[in-house]
């Protein structure tokens, strides 16, 4: 026996079985959207993992391809590694639900949100996330949930909840806000310029839908929730916090901390470090959290001197920006570079250009996004903040700051018939002091520019930070936050956008959720932020896109063909098109419409290349003049090749005026000739001259 609970959401019945499979985990709930089916687990460990100071949470979604009724390609036949959709739905998972776990529990806890099928009208991170949050909160696992998620399209004008596939595809708008009871505690956007003010309101749409979600949960956690167990606090006792007052206090703490160099400041704390295992040198106990303890003091130290002096540990009023920097074409030969920096953060971006043809394909459950022209890669080398560790390619925090950075400058990306490139931009940290996902953005914005992409409008991002106090009224908003008050404080809240509008959001907190007057703001300061680094740096640095690509990016010339004759173009198995390639040193896309794309980066070589696809594709007309290779030579005349599979014979009566026995007497194989097609003959097929070219054509 199981039970099942429905409740209808956005105009669809979401269902929920609850005891019906996975009663292994700690929690499970079969959640049903539609036809959409995704099992939600949580399973925690039975002890806390030793040696660590965080909280081991591990999210991970599965996308199932028999989910959509494929198998996966590839020779393995087997789903892999997550895909990058993937790791993102993974991490807007984790966002809101880590803030709710107890601060000092440290056993591991895994939720497995496993997608089973899928209905083009249910998308399935919806019943993903609202399982992860329902799984752990009917589970004995500590949490103070329950918290849902909505997402918000906006089409026509008018707000979408939860859209589908097909929808999500044509939207100005896709809004994913995670709430609980009272209070919004993640955003995550990417937007076509929309304005601030219908952001936030389509925000607290989001909202509201949570709120009924988060009713119909608390029926279910009433019925069928777990009592949760208790655990090993992990929590720094306070006889040692007594103690380090002792040695270091608070006024010899804020000496520690308050300095703009990040290095002058870490090596300050390592000596406070160093002073106190010394003092504590006989209680091994107090050594193991002492790391932990330190940190925890800097936090309360840092907290302090921002929500009551007002004191940033660089200086900085509330409001100001880090002193900032930007310059491009810094490095050379590649198609476009610019580097952005921001205080002790420092981000150069590579634009590589290239034919359509190396898009990224994807395969996924998403049926309308099977490809991807443009590409944001993101690094973060351990040199960046002064530490050494192996590469070992990038982690999920890579792939999100890059996707985030993309998000943001999709939407001023000019159209394929515009700009018929597949753009890959590469942002490379060089050094990192907090918010490197928004200096990305900007350093990708010149970059793109400095390459010549014809962009619509430049994109700059900025991130604010908050530390509250006791009361919801009790807080303080930073603009441009630093790593340190990332590290300590309550929230990191990423805008994106132009002149006109936001791009992009991503907002991570640490705390149960934020009022609507802190959401308010700070997407207003971020904002002033945003047009102080454009009109200030960026649009100063570089006022527009370049008007061509660069010297070593590849040129690309367009033309439209009869659909009818592409098979003429390609030829049997590509021999003709490849004959072409192979002739020229180009690269051709033919789409299904009879667009063709040639592309290198030696200007005669792509007329050439141009020349022989027209031929190709066209018809022979009575008059037109034509230069074409003597291929073959028979005793009744001279074949002439015009461009790879394209022929015509030129009678023996039709190369000289005069008579001729022999037409080796005049060609020879190899021979470049110009010819006037005189129409068709007597049998229907075209005749070609030699003789009968006008003087002024030869």
């Amino acid at each position: 026996m199981y039970k099942s609970y429905s409740m209808e959401l956005a105009g669809r019945t979401l269902t929920v079985d609850i005891g019906r499979v996975a009663k292994q985990a700690n929690g499970a709930a079969l959640m049903h959207y539609g036809d959409t089916t995704v099992l939600a687990t949580a399973t925690a460990s039975k002890e806390p993992r030793e040696g660590i100071d965080f909280f081991p949470l591990s999210v991970e979604y599965e996308e199932k391809m028999y989910a959509v009724g494929k198998i996966p390609g590839g020779f393995n036949k087997r789903e892999g590694k997550a895909s990058e959709h993937a790791i993102l739905t993974s991490r807007v998972i984790d966002r809101p639900m880590r803030p709710l776990f107890p601060k000092d529990y440290r056993n591991d806890v895994t939720l497995v949100d496993m997608v089973m099928s899928v209905d083009p009208e249910c998308n399935p991170e919806i019943p993903a996330m609202l399982g992860s949050s329902l799984a752990t909160c009917i589970s004995d696992i500590p949490f103070d949930g329950p918290c849902a998620t909505t997402q918000i399209g906006l089409i026509g004008g008018e707000f979408v909840v939860n859209p589908t596939l097909a929808q999500k595809d044509i939207s100005d708008l896709q809004l994913t806000v995670a709430s609980t009871r009272d209070k919004v505690i993640m955003i995550e956007a990417g937007a076509n310029e929309v304005p601030e003010n219908q952001m936030i309101e389509a925000i607290y749409k989001a909202h509201e839908v949570n709120q009924e979600i988060i009713k119909f949960f608390d029926q279910i956690i009433a019925e069928c929730g777990k009592e949760k167990h208790s655990y090993e606090s992990c929590a720094v006792p306070q006889e040692l916090f007594d103690a380090i007052k002792e040695i270091v206090p608070p006024e010899e703490m804020e000496v520690a901390v308050f300095s703009d160099d990040k290095q002058t400041r870490e090596n300050n704390i390592a000596a406070v470090t160093d002073k106190l295992k010394e003092a504590f040198a006989e209680k091994e106990e107090w050594l193991a959290v002492l790391g932990e303890a330190v940190y925890q003091y800097q936090k309360k130290t840092v907290r302090k001197m921002i929500l009551k002096d007002h004191k940033r540990p660089d200086g900085r009023a509330i409001t100001q920006i880090r002193p900032l920097a930007a310059e491009v074409d810094i490095i050379p030969r590649v198609h476009g570079s610019a580097m952005f920096t921001r205080g002790q953060t420092q981000i150069c971006t590579i634009t590589t250009l290239a034919p359509l043809a190396e898009a990224q394909r994807i395969d996924g459950l998403d049926e309308f996004e099977t490809s991807k022209r443009y590409m944001h890669h993101y690094n973060f080398p351990s040199y960046s903040v002064g530490e050494t560790k192996p590469s070992r390619g990038p982690g999920r925090r890579e792939i999100g700051h890059g996707a985030l950075a993309e998000r943001a400058l999709v939407p001023v990306l000019p159209s394929v018939e515009e700009f018929p490139y597949a753009i890959r931009t590469v942002s490379e940290t060089f050094e990192s002091n907090g918010s490197t996902s928004q200096a990305s953005i900007c350093a990708s914005t010149m970059s793109l520019e400095a390459a010549g992409v014809p962009i619509k409008k430049p994109v700059a991002g900025i991130s604010c930070g908050l530390v509250t106090g006791d009361t919801d009224d009790d807080y303080i908003v930073l603009t441009d936050i630093q790593g340190l008050e990332d590290f300590f404080g309550d929230m990191d809240f990423k805008v994106a956008g132009t002149h006109d509008g936001i791009t992009a959001i991503q907002m991570d907190i640490k705390i149960h959720g934020l009022t609507r007057q802190i959401v308010e703001e700070a997407i207003r300061r971020t904002k002033e932020a945003r047009e102080y680094i454009l009109n200030e740096v960026i649009e100063k640095c570089i006022p527009a896109p370049r008007t061509t690509v660069g010297k070593y990016a590849p040129k690309i010339i367009q033309i439209q063909i009869d659909p009818q004759k592409i098979g003429d173009v390609v030829g049997q198995r590509g021999k003709t098109i490849n004959t072409i390639i192979e002739r020229t040193g180009v690269k051709i896309d033919i789409t299904d419409e009879g667009a063709v794309s040639i592309c290198g980066v030696d200007d005669k070589n792509m007329q050439e290349a141009k020349r022989m696809v027209e031929i190709i594709a066209s018809d022979f007309e009575q008059g037109q003049i034509l230069t074409g290779q003597v291929v073959s030579i028979k005793e009744f005349g001279a074949f002439v090749e015009f461009a790879p599979g394209k022929e015509g014979m030129v009678h023996i009566s039709k190369i000289c005026k005069e008579r001729i026995n022999r037409v080796e007497d005049v060609l020879t194989l190899g021979d470049k000739v110009t010819v006037i097609c005189l129409g068709k003959d007597k049998m229907g097929r075209m005749s070609f001259s030699i003789k009968d070219v006008p003087a002024e054509a030869k």
